[in-house]
């Protein structure tokens, strides 16, 4: 679903390195409820889930923390696995996350894997359970802003305009039968497929497994072979495939609103919420969507693309400066 630019060699070794010798750290199975003030270290690391999305949200939080005079490094995992358990012992500071998956990932580990989700569509809802669970882990989750990263379908433009579509439950009024192409869970995922049957009265006939967002999958949709794809609220590669997106209007999917989550004792601080609650109150969907798509289908690289956004926006004051490092 999402692009993995190339690592620095060594990168997940380094560390798998570092989270063994990381026992004495705030871990809530280890020592319990972390209660450490809130800190202010002035050299914080940002961390990236790899993928391009996560690569430019990391950025652009390490430009605007450096504009407010901190020293920051990125840190690249593509794996939850492994960034979060380094976001709690303070390898990593700072980290881009998405509210329902986060809350819902957060809740599985404190509860089980069949714990009952508390992500939903409802961001505030979502936003409470989200901040409950990360408190005691000694970490805190910002505001979130207007972005948001949704499972979202689409189809082509021409058969939107063939059948009067705009949203998605203007399809399950026109009663057209539907093959999709998503990933093989979406026959069992409640966002998916027994999601529209349910809460649409869309009539899925099949379930193409062709994942989520991929060139094939939106391939199979251009060419009729299936009618509908799941991809993202932020895949900017639709035009290219003379695809649109079909409005949630019944909110369906969950609350996976961006937000700054960081280690509370490391960068809890109120000057860091600052720094980085700037971004709120300019990014939103459609300019994620536009970054992506430079980064992936015009080739740029995510630090260019995301210093050129926030100073377009006003948000970079100071010269361009190295000042950011990577590894």
């Amino acid at each position: 679903m999402r692009t993995t630019r190339a690592r620095l060699t060594g990168l997940l070794t380094g560390l798998l390195v570092l989270l063994t010798g990381c026992t004495t750290g705030p871990s809530l199975e280890d020592q319990g409820e972390v209660t450490a003030p809130p800190g202010d270290s002035r050299s914080l690391t940002i961390g990236s889930a790899g993928f391009t999305e996560s690569d430019l949200l990391a950025q652009m939080y390490a430009l605007l923390l450096r504009e407010q005079g901190y020293s920051t490094q990125l840190l690249s995992v593509a794996n939850r696995e492994l960034y979060e358990p380094a976001l709690e012992s303070g390898q990593i500071d700072v980290v881009p996350e998405y509210a329902a998956t986060f809350a819902d990932w957060l809740n599985a580990k404190a509860n089980g894997p069949d714990a009952k989700p508390v992500g939903s569509p409802d961001l505030n809802a979502t936003m409470t359970a989200l901040r409950e669970l990360a408190a005691p882990r000694g970490l805190m989750v910002l505001d979130a802003g207007k972005a948001v990263d949704q499972n979202a379908f689409a189809v082509t433009a021409d058969f939107a305009k063939q059948h009067g579509l705009k949203t998605l439950s203007d399809l399950g009024r026109a009663e057209i039968p539907v093959r999709l192409a998503a990933g093989d869970e979406c026959v069992q995922r409640p966002y998916c497929k027994p999601g529209l049957e349910k809460t649409y009265g869309i009539e899925i006939t099949a379930v193409d497994p062709k994942g989520v967002g991929t060139t094939q999958a939106k391939q199979a949709v251009q060419n009729g072979q299936d009618q509908m794809v799941l991809t993202t609220t932020t895949d900017a590669t639709l035009d290219e495939f003379g695809l649109v997106l079909l409005k949630d209007d019944k909110k369906l999917q969950n609350a996976d609103y961006i937000v700054p989550v960081v280690n509370r004792a490391r960068a809890g601080s109120d000057r860091v919420a600052k720094a980085l609650g700037k971004l709120n109150s300019v990014l939103t969907t459609e300019d994620l969507a536009s970054l992506n798509q430079q980064v992936d289908s015009w080739r740029r690289l995510p630090e260019d693309v995301a210093e050129a956004y926030l100073r377009d926006k006003g948000l970079l004051k100071s010269s361009p400066s190295g000042g950011t490092s990577q590894r």
